[in-house]
């Protein structure tokens, strides 16, 4: 992946529940104007991961 390629994105982290140390919520995704809902920490940064992935191979 070429660096100079990537461009910068925006996500907007909603918590709304925190069930035994686990986040629940929503990730809104500015650049793309997507909001995509998580369960997990894990999932929330997958789900970032793959928007960012994607979007800089489309570039």
């Amino acid at each position: 992946m070429n660096i100079e390629k990537m461009k910068k994105q925006t996500f907007i982290v909603e918590v709304i529940d925190r069930h035994r140390s686990i986040w629940q919520g929503q990730i809104f995704w500015v650049q793309g104007n997507e909001k995509i809902s998580f369960c997990s920490v894990m999932e929330m940064l997958r789900l970032m991961d793959s928007v960012i992935n994607n979007f800089s191979e489309s570039q």
